[in-house]
């Protein structure tokens, strides 16, 4: 079958929901005035509880949230000022530590200074260098008799 004959086989048949005459094949629902309703100050009276209770309920949000975020600036802010006093007191313990290392320098600078100066100092005082090794011989050494 081609295109053109299959589409005027179609073309007699009617949409999903309609009938052959064009009618929809289900009712459509129709507004309607309801008489003897309710008397229109309780009407009114519910109307405003339900406008109280969004009313409520929206101010229960808006003041959850507004806490949300003052706990969340504290919170921020006390971080921050944590952070702040960290880096003081690093910066200070920082500071504490070159001042020790730049003491450390200095002594060590002296002592190498000062055993530099040794032989020239024990020369001064008539002290000869060691010429060979030296031994004692404590055989035949008899202590003093003071104590005994």
């Amino acid at each position: 079958m081609s295109a053109s004959t299959a589409r005027s086989i179609r073309s007699h048949v009617a949409p999903a929901g309609r009938d052959d005459d064009g009618h929809t094949a289900y009712a459509r629902p129709r507004l309607q005035v309801v008489a003897g309703g309710k008397e229109k100050k309780e009407s009114e009276n519910t109307a405003f509880q339900i406008f109280s209770r969004i009313k409520t309920v929206s101010v229960v949000h808006v003041i959850i949230s507004v806490l949300f975020l003052f706990a969340a600036l504290l919170g921020s802010l006390a971080l921050r000022t944590q952070m702040v006093q960290n880096s003081f007191e690093q910066a200070q313990v920082q500071a504490n530590i070159s001042k020790l290392n730049q003491d450390v320098e200095d002594d060590q600078a002296k002592l190498d200074s000062l055993q530099a100066s040794l032989p020239d100092r024990a020369q001064k005082m008539g002290m000869v260098p060691q010429s060979g090794p030296l031994s004692i011989d404590l055989q035949g050494y008899q202590p003093t008799g003071k104590g005994q």
